[in-house]
C-alpha cells in the first residue's frame, strides 16, 4: 500500500544501483539477452518477512506457496490446495474444503488439513504479529477433520470469506517449530508453490528456482529473480542496460521505451489509488472545513492527464468509478472558488503571504512521500500547489518509510492502497475507528461513527443489497467527512522483454511488487519459438 500491508524496506537508489550491478551479473550474459528458461524482474518493493504467519502473500500469488484458492486471469477464485470451491452451509457459517491429494512441500513432507488448521489457528494467535489478522476477524474455528477436509467455522455470515482462503499455507512440520514471529522460517522459507527461494540479500533481490515436484507441474522458467529496485529511474536504466528482463515503471519511464521493438508494455488495471491522508488530531487538517476545502481544490484530472499520461483515473475513494461498487453521484469535482469558500466561512483568513490563519495557527502542514518513488513525489507536488490555490501551505517532504512511519499520526502522507476482490478488505481496515492509528491501518485516524457501523453492516451481511448499500453510505460519508483525499486511481505499466509465452495481467491491487505485474503466473510462462 503505502505500506499498510507491503512496506517498503531497503537502500537509498545509490547503494542499490551499486547492489544490482553486482548481484544481477550472474544472471544477464554481457550481451544483455538472458537465457529463456531465466527471468530478472525489477519491483519497487519487499516485504519485511516471507511467512504467511505474518502476512506475507495474504492476498495470493505468492509463489513459493499456495491457497486453498487462488485467482485466474479474471480475478474469479479457483481451486488450488483444495480440490474445489468450498460447500458453503445455507446460513453461510460453515465452510467446508476438500483437499487435493498426493502434493508436497517443497521439502518433501506431505501437506495435509493439519497444515491449513496450523496457518490459521497461527494467524489468530494474539501472541502472532500479523497485522492483518483483523481480516480473519469472522473465524470462529477452523477444524481438520481427516487428512484431506477442512471446516471452517465463522461468527457471522461474511460474504467474502472465501476470498481470504488465498491466504499462503505453511508447513507444520516447520514453522510450528519455531518462533512465529522470529524464527528462521520468517526468511527461509518451505511452501508446496512453484518456486523454491534460494536466496534473499534484503533491499537487493529474491532467487527463486522451480519447483521440481509442484503439483501444477514444474515450470518452463527454471530462475526467476526478483530485484529491488526501490527508485524508478535506476530501475528504467538497469531494464535498459539488460540486467532486467522486466520492471513495472511510472508512465513518463515506460513511454521511452514505446519504440523498442524487443520488449512489450503491459497496463494493468487496478484499484491501487494515491491519496493523501490528513490526520483528524492535527490543528490543521484536524478541521473538517480545512479537508473539506482540499477535497475539492486539487484538480484530479490535470493529475491524470499530466502526471499519469492518461495511464489511471480521477479518484473519489478507495473505490474506482468503473467498479459496480462505486457510488455514482460521490464525484467531487474541481472548485477552487468553493473551496475557498469553506475556508473563508470557517474563520481561515488569508494573510499577506496568501497563506490563510486561524486563531494564531497558520494554514501549513508537512506532506511526507517516499523518496524515489517519482509518481508519489509527483502527486505530492501537484497537491501542494493546488492546496496554496486555496491559501494553505503544504511542505512536501521526502523519506524512507524508516523516517514517516514515526510521524505518520501527526503528519500527511502521500499514501497509497486498493484491493480488487472485495471492499471489505481496503476499506475496513482504512476507515474504521477501532484502527485509527494502529501502524498503517487507518492513517488519517479517522472517526465516523455512521462510517464505522456501515463498514460492520457490510462485512457481516451475505445480501449482495444490503453490502451495496452499505458502501454507498460509506463513500457518501466521505464525500461529506473527508479524512483522506483521494487523488487518482493508477493503472501498472510494465515492461517486459519480448521473449515468453503466455504472458497477461490481473487486475491489480495497490501491492505490485511480488504478487502482481504480467509475472502473476511466471511458473506458466513458455519461450517463444524462434
Amino acid at each position: 500500500m503505502t505500506a499498510r500491508t507491503v512496506r517498503v524496506r531497503g537502500a537509498v537508489a545509490a547503494t542499490l544501483a551499486t547492489a544490482l550491478t553486482t548481484g544481477l551479473a550472474a544472471c544477464s550474459n554481457p550481451s544483455g539477452s538472458t537465457a529463456a528458461d531465466t527471468a530478472v524482474v525489477g519491483i519497487a518493493t519487499e516485504p519485511e518477512s516471507l511467512s504467511p504467519l505474518l502476512g506475507y502473500g495474504k492476498d495470493g500469488n505468492s509463489k513459493i506457496f499456495d491457497g486453498l484458492l487462488t485467482h485466474d486471469a479474471d480475478m474469479k477464485l479457483k481451486p488450488a490446495l483444495a480440490e474445489a470451491l468450498p460447500e458453503v452451509s445455507a446460513d453461510g457459517r460453515t465452510y467446508t474444503y476438500k483437499l487435493r491429494q498426493g502434493v508436497t512441500f517443497s521439502d518433501g513432507e506431505p501437506f495435509s488439513a493439519k497444515d491449513v488448521e496450523f496457518t490459521y489457528r497461527t494467524i489468530l494467535d494474539p501472541k502472532t504479529n500479523n497485522a492483518s489478522k483483523t481480516e480473519l476477524d469472522a473465524v470462529e474455528s477452523v477444524t481438520a477433520q481427516g487428512a484431506d477436509r477442512v471446516v471452517f467455522t465463522l461468527k457471522y455470515p461474511y460474504a467474502p470469506f472465501a476470498e481470504r482462503t488465498v491466504l499462503p499455507i505453511a508447513p507444520e512440520h516447520l514453522a510450528g517449530r519455531q518462533d512465529v514471529n522470529s524464527g528462521e522460517f520468517t526468511t527461509k522459507p518451505v511452501g508446496t508453490g512453484p518456486y523454491v527461494l534460494t536466496g534473499w540479500s534484503k533491499g537487493e533481490k529474491l532467487s527463486f528456482k522451480a519447483n521440481p515436484a509442484y503439483w501444477g507441474g514444474e515450470p518452463a522458467v527454471k530462475k526467476f529473480t526478483m530485484a529491488v529496485v526501490k527508485d524508478d529511474d535506476v530501475r528504467a536504466t538497469r531494464l535498459r542496460s539488460g540486467e532486467l528482463d522486466a520492471a513495472i515503471l511510472p508512465p513518463n519511464l515506460a513511454r521511452t521505451f514505446a519504440k523498442d521493438t524487443t520488449r512489450r508494455t503491459f497496463a494493468a488495471k487496478t484499484f491501487d489509488y494515491r491519496d493523501v491522508t490528513l490526520p483528524t488530531h492535527h490543528p490543521v487538517t484536524g478541521d473538517t472545513a480545512v479537508r473539506q476545502a482540499l477535497d475539492i481544490a486539487v484538480d484530479r484530472q490535470a493529475m491524470v492527464d499530466k502526471l499519469l499520461e492518461d495511464a489511471g483515473k480521477a479518484a473519489y475513494g478507495p473505490v474506482p468509478t468503473d467498479s459496480g461498487w462505486f457510488t455514482a453521484g460521490t464525484e467531487r469535482p474541481y472548485d477552487l472558488e468553493r473551496a475557498k469558500q469553506l475556508l473563508d466561512e470557517a474563520g481561515w483568513k488569508a494573510g499577506d503571504d496568501g497563506i490563510r490563519a486561524k486563531d494564531g495557527v497558520r494554514a501549513s502542514f508537512p506532506l511526507w512521500y517516499t523518496s524515489g518513488d517519482k509518481i508519489r513525489q509527483d502527486h505530492a507536488l501537484a497537491f501542494a500547489s493546488d492546496a496554496r490555490k486555496a491559501g494553505i501551505e503544504v511542505k512536501t517532504e521526502a523519506g524512507t518509510w524508516e523516517v514517516i512511519e514515526p510521524r505518520m499520526k501527526t503528519d500527511a502522507v502521500l499514501a497509497g492502497g486498493g484491493s480488487p476482490a472485495d471492499p471489505d478488505f481496503d476499506q475496513y481496515q482504512l476507515l474504521t475507528s477501532s484502527l485509527a492509528g494502529d501502524g498503517f491501518n487507518n492513517m488519517a485516524q479517522y472517526a465516523n461513527p455512521a462510517v464505522d457501523q456501515a463498514l460492520l453492516d457490510a462485512r457481516r451481511s451475505g445480501d449482495q443489497a444490503v453490502r451495496k448499500a452499505a458502501y454507498d453510505t460509506v463513500q457518501r460519508e466521505l464525500a461529506k467527512n473527508p479524512g483522506y483525499v483521494f487523488l487518482t486511481h493508477i493503472d501498472h505499466l510494465y515492461v517486459v522483454n519480448d521473449k515468453w509465452d503466455g504472458l497477461s495481467t490481473q487486475v491489480e491491487p495497490h501491492d505490485h511488487g511480488l504478487g502482481s505485474g504480467p509475472w502473476w503466473n511466471v511458473e506458466n510462462w513458455k519461450p517463444k519459438q524462434k
